[in-house]
């Protein structure tokens, strides 16, 4: 059994901001409706895949929540299996915690984008709502338009005629983007909070005529406009000599005000030969491509916008130490900056970045290293591989088996075998006997890429069915054998509580919901300021 923690014990844990990795095992989507603050979506199914990164030292005081026990014991079964010796459930999940009059809060992301509402406050960034710039453009004023989100989010849809330069990338190539200082420049994101730092940003470097744009995509389609989808303005220009020149001195002037260390590698090889003993965090912030082409082996890739913005995807231990990288100074000390003026105390940027690596003689790692989830290799062994082939010949018989999907409602969605029923793998042991009653049911697992279902295939076998089998390959290798595909949420009952939407994917009320959310964060700050942030 393991260990339990009471409310009360929780709580004066809180109070005393001890170090600990405070995780929520539900599903996103639950996670976003309620939440302990502070505490980290974690969602059971992630568990073996994400935690060697998220927390490095083994030691490290771990508690898990979920509504009723039942999932955090299950997760607290699996850490230890993992090595993780210092794990709790709390009594009665969340709902005991809310029973007894403590705090919850609801969203994702909250404390990054509180930060971002308190830089939009003290930092007095200027703004431009969505009519004012359509009406500008309209007159033929010349405004430069750039999204600070990632290239796939501009490619979805974006402001008509705007470039992608990502958050992130501002600071190292606006000279090559707005080479005039006077130039009007508007940014925008799908909200506030990456926006509003940009714009932080490039009027620290100087800049006069930078606006916010409010609200970003959703306000752009609740002001009644339409959004472009499909841009191609996602080419990233080269800075000149100048420009580059201009970005480091700017990234030498806010790590000196902002207390950003530097590793040089000696140092950074002796910091990650103690990872296993101290809780490190390596994030290499350039590029996708950048990163592909070359990294520092073990420093995982998160462009430097989304790091500041979604970093509790990444970082879930403020106190640990959290190492940035690109490929000199300019980006990592940026991304480093924010983190600092977050309040993170242990932050630095790799001095030369991935150009003293390689300099110092060591060998930069290429493309995505393949990492398998934990515990994939014994699952292996305890269960049968099916074909795709073999899997339609099975489906189209007078005894169809019971195919089940276990990624996420999402991924259901964009296309399963058709007939398959959706069961997310974090509740495969509470519900499994709903799909099948019959421990001797023949049951095919599948998922998008094969991976997932081994481990649910090996919990099945683990719960005596007997007749378990697994798509190999998942959803890849059976679309890539032409076989048919089924679309949408078929054969779901309730409404599922696994993915969060986000930009133009949210309906209306939830859109209005958020975004009067982000703006209230930023009335406490009016209302009494604290210390003002550069």
């Amino acid at each position: 059994m393991p260990l339990k923690i009471s409310v009360t014990e929780l709580k004066k844990l809180v109070d005393q901001q001890a170090s600990m990795a405070l995780m929520d095992v539900r599903e996103r989507g639950e996670y976003y409706n309620a939440h302990i603050p502070n505490s980290h979506t974690v969602p059971r199914p992630q568990l073996e895949r994400r935690m060697p990164a998220l927390v490095t030292f083994r030691g490290t005081l771990i508690i898990v929540y979920d509504d009723d026990e039942r999932r955090a014991s299950l997760a607290a079964a699996t850490l230890k299996l993992m090595g993780y010796d210092n794990v709790s459930v709390l009594e009665g999940g969340i709902n005991r915690w809310a029973s007894e009059g403590q705090p919850t809060e609801w969203g994702t992301y909250v404390q990054r984008r509180d930060f971002g509402a308190r830089v939009r406050v003290e930092q007095k960034v200027p703004e431009m709502d969505a009519k004012e710039l359509h009406d500008r453009l309209g007159s033929g004023e010349e405004i430069v338009i750039l999204d600070t989100r990632t290239p796939e989010e501009h490619q979805k849809s974006c402001i008509p005629g705007s470039r992608c330069v990502p958050e992130g990338e501002l600071a190292l190539r606006i000279r090559e983007i707005a080479d005039d200082p006077e130039k009007t420049v508007v940014l925008h994101c799908a909200g506030w909070t990456r926006a509003y730092l940009g714009a932080s940003a490039l009027q620290r470097m100087g800049r006069k005529r930078v606006y916010a744009l409010r609200n970003g995509t959703m306000g752009w389609l609740m002001a009644g406009l339409e959004l472009e989808k499909g841009s191609q303005r996602i080419g990233l220009p080269d800075p000149s000599r100048e420009g580059l020149a201009a970005a480091q001195a700017f990234a030498a002037t806010i790590a000196r005000e902002d207390g950003v260390q530097y590793l040089d590698i000696k140092e950074l090889r002796e910091l990650m030969a103690r990872a296993n003993q101290q809780n490190v965090y390596l994030i290499d912030v350039r590029s996708r491509g950048e990163f592909v082409q070359g990294h520092v082996p073990g420093f995982q890739w998160f462009p430097g916008g989304q790091a500041v913005v979604l970093g509790d995807d990444v970082v879930i231990l403020k106190d640990a130490t959290v190492v940035f990288c690109c490929d000199g100074r300019v980006r990592a000390s940026v991304t480093a900056s924010w983190h600092r003026q977050m309040g993170f105390p242990n932050v630095f940027a790799v001095d030369g970045g991935t150009s003293a690596w390689a300099a110092a003689g060591h060998t930069l790692e290429q493309g995505f290293p393949e990492v398998m989830p934990f515990g994939y290799s014994g699952a292996m062994e305890k269960v049968e591989l099916i074909s795709p082939l073999e899997l339609s010949t099975l489906t189209s018989g007078p005894y169809s088996p019971d195919v089940i999907f276990v990624d996420t409602s999402q991924d259901f969605s964009s296309g399963h075998v058709p007939g398959a029923r959706w069961m997310p793998r974090g509740w495969l042991e509470m519900r499994i006997h709903e799909m099948a009653p019959l421990k001797d049911s023949d049951i095919i697992i599948t998922c998008s890429d094969g991976i997932n279902s081994v481990l649910a295939g090996a919990t099945l076998r683990g719960l005596d069915y007997r007749k378990v089998s697994v798509l190999e390959g998942g959803m890849r290798a059976w679309c890539d054998a032409g076989l048919p595909v089924e679309k949408g949420l078929t054969g779901i009952l309730s409404p599922p509580e696994d993915v969060v939407y986000t930009d133009i994917d949210r309906n209306w009320a939830e859109t209005i919901k958020v975004l009067q959310w982000e703006e209230q964060m930023g009335t406490r700050y009016q209302a009494a300021p604290t210390e003002t942030i550069r």
